[in-house]
Order: structure tokens, then C-alpha cells, then sequence
């Protein structure tokens, strides 16, 4: 007599595989990137130029963007992202750009928002925190919807927000680590505290607020846009395994 055993415990290949397939980059892929990259290029330009908040603090400010950029080029072959995640690459970027070019504390619009709604300080910073979480959030999520077994749902925008925030809370350690370097004395001008003891926290809630209003209001049609780069991928047969 044989006894009930399941024949095995091993997940299927399905269960574990990433929800898309692999895409490889291509020039039509290329364009849109491409095209934003060639507007993006003379503004930074210009703007480190005749930076009046000085060229180090521009870098400082604007850096981590650019670094992201040479990563999504580096990348671009073997992991094309949506047009959707390029675009949010590029409104961030414009964010980063007018905070380094004045410096978040000093921002005409930021000013015109304190002079309007009566506040005690520039809230340009804030909106540079919330974009933090907001337009990375897209990335993250593209990242793990297609290169892991995550499925859409709870735990696929827990992990993305959760990122979303540790990389927030990597970068507040990164400017505490540069202010002290750089400015001993204070380093207020990069750090934009704005006498704020609590700036820090703030900074991270607001990351977390943005990545998650970024998934609650505009995952759909993020996601359709991944759903359009796998279809425009599957005509000329470039998706393997079709």
C-alpha cells in the first residue's frame, strides 16, 4: 500500500517566474529617452553654468540624479524601462535642477508659496522630499514587478514603498555625512533644514507619502505603460521564449 504523499514541494517554474518577460533594448525603444535627454542636456548645461547658488552646491543637489541617468543608460540594453518611468526620470531631474540651481531654501517659488500662504518657511524643500519618493517609486516598482516573482497587489507596493523610504532615510545620512565635510560650521545651505530640528523625519515621511501616492494614483496607468513596452516588443519577436 502506498502512502499519500504529494509527489513533490517545489514551487512550479510559473509560481517563481517574474510576471514580463525580458526585454532588450532597442532603438525604437531609444527614442523617447532619447528625445528627453536631448532637452534635459542644455538646461543642466546652463544652469551649472550660471549656477547662483555656486557649482558645488548644484552638484551636490543634482548629482544623484545624473547618476541615476548613467545607470538607466548603462542599463538600457538588457532593461529598457516604460515611457512612463523615463518621463518621471525627466520631471525629477527639473525638481533636483531649480532646488540646485537656487538652492532648495531660496527658491522664488518656494518664497512666493511662503509669501502666499503665510508660512514660516520656504516649503520648496518639502516638495523636493515628496518628488523623492514620487517619481523613484515607479522605478523601484517596475524593478520588482518585472525582474521577481512579485505579483501586483499588497506586497509589491509594501516592498516598493518600503525602498522608496530606506532610500530616503540612505540619503539623509549622505547629506549629514557631506554638511559635516564640507561645512563643519553648519552646512545649512545644502542640508535646507531652515532651523527645522525635525527636518530629517519630515524628509523621509514625505518620500514615503509620495511613493505611496504615487502607487495609489497613478499605478495603473504606470502599469499600462509596462504592458505597452511588452507589446511593442512582441511583434518584431524580440520577447524571448515567443
Amino acid at each position: 500500500m502506498q502512502s499519500a504523499l504529494p509527489t513533490s514541494s517545489a514551487p512550479s517554474l510559473d509560481a517563481i517566474a517574474p510576471s514580463f518577460p525580458a526585454v532588450p533594448g532597442t532603438r525604437e525603444e531609444a527614442r523617447v529617452p532619447l528625445l528627453l535627454a536631448g532637452v534635459l542636456t542644455p538646461i543642466l548645461a546652463l544652469t551649472l553654468i550660471f549656477c547662483p547658488a555656486g557649482r558645488l552646491n548644484w552638484l551636490l543637489e543634482v548629482g544623484p540624479g545624473l547618476i541615476g541617468i548613467v545607470v538607466l543608460a548603462t542599463t538600457f540594453r538588457r532593461f529598457p524601462m516604460s515611457r512612463w518611468v523615463y518621463v518621471c526620470v525627466f520631471l525629477h531631474i527639473l525638481v533636483l535642477t531649480y532646488g540646485g540651481y537656487y538652492s532648495y531654501a531660496l527658491t522664488p517659488l518656494g518664497d512666493f508659496a511662503r509669501a502666499a500662504f503665510h508660512l514660516s518657511r520656504n516649503p520648496y524643500d518639502r516638495l523636493g522630499h515628496l518628488a523623492q519618493g514620487f517619481f523613484p517609486a515607479f522605478i523601484i516598482r517596475e524593478v520588482l514587478l518585472r525582474a521577481t516573482p512579485l505579483r501586483r497587489g499588497g506586497w509589491l507596493n509594501f516592498l516598493t514603498g518600503s525602498v522608496a523610504f530606506a532610500i530616503s532615510a540612505g540619503y539623509e545620512l549622505l547629506e549629514w555625512w557631506t554638511a559635516l565635510v564640507l561645512d563643519p560650521a553648519g552646512g545649512d545651505t545644502f542640508l535646507g533644514s531652515q532651523g527645522d530640528i525635525w527636518d530629517a523625519q519630515w524628509d523621509m515621511f514625505l518620500a514615503l507619502c509620495g511613493a505611496a501616492l504615487a502607487m495609489a494614483v497613478f499605478g495603473r496607468a504606470h502599469l499600462k505603460s509596462v504592458e505597452r513596452l511588452m507589446a511593442r516588443a512582441k511583434p518584431a519577436g524580440r520577447i524571448p521564449g515567443n
